[in-house]
């Protein structure tokens, strides 16, 4: 069994959460509720959860001042937000786990059985780390991104990002510094998170920081050579777009 408590300052957010989990999540048991900052650290110490159900806002503070008060974190967090695009960009570039508002019974038992499949404890203190800096850069500035392999967390400046290869289910990213990095998401999900970061999808397999080309060779879709010495062809489709990226560099 799975103990959980959830920390929203909306009663009715809190019932209705509660609810969906008596009729969907037979494995999650509510052993507490709380509705700020300082009720929730109470719950938490008391109760030891396996997951906690944390609100993005609340009166007296955030969730995310709520775990840095923490001196450790050995359980597993879900962020519940409303609609706040900026939030919601930050929260995807450092690899955080949250469900909208209204919450939807679908989000809410997806999100836990993925958490009851991964219960080992991840160190949340990088992300939490990485969520700060991509919180304090609302604007196209650099950011972190986080990027989890088979065996480690990383946090990358997306800045240091050359470009990134699809390998079936994987993302290949590829560093200024020579390092590479497989990672066991798609090359699509990374497409959607980078766009406006100054990268462009080239290619169906190809995902490029426009920053690190070094000239472009003409052709039916050509090729861009990256400042690193690769090259990578472009898609007759996505031709004109590039080169009208590239003038407005």
């Amino acid at each position: 069994m799975i103990s959980t408590i959830i920390i929203d300052d909306e009663q009715k957010s809190r019932e209705t959460i509660a609810d969906i989990l008596d009729l969907y999540c037979k494995d999650v048991s509510v052993v507490a509720q709380a509705e700020d900052v300082k009720s929730g650290l109470n719950a938490i110490a008391q109760y030891k959860p396996d997951v906690i159900l944390l609100d993005v806002k609340m009166p007296d503070g955030t969730g995310f001042d709520l775990l840095q008060q923490l001196d450790t974190i050995d359980f597993k967090v879900i962020f519940i937000t409303g609609y706040e695009e900026y939030a919601i960009k930050a929260l995807k570039f450092s690899a955080l786990d949250y469900i909208l508002k209204p919450v939807d019974p679908d989000e809410l038992t997806t999100a836990l059985n993925k958490a009851e499949h991964s219960l080992e404890r991840e160190n949340i203190s990088l992300k939490l780390n990485a969520f700060v800096t991509n919180i304090g850069n609302i604007v196209k500035e650099v950011k972190k991104i986080v990027l989890k392999t088979a065996d480690n967390i990383y946090v990358i400046n997306v800045q240091d990002i050359i470009r990134c290869k699809s390998d079936r289910n994987y993302t290949q990213f590829y560093f200024n510094d020579g390092k590479k990095l497989l990672v066991s998401r798609t090359l699509k999900e990374y497409d959607d998170l980078l766009n406006g970061y100054s990268f462009f999808r080239v290619h169906q397999s190809h995902l490029i920081n426009l920053n690190y080309i070094d000239h472009y060779a003409k052709g039916d879709g050509g090729f861009v050579f990256m400042k690193d010495g690769s090259s990578v062809a472009v898609s007759f489709r996505k031709k004109e777009q590039l080169l009208k990226l590239l003038e407005e560099l």
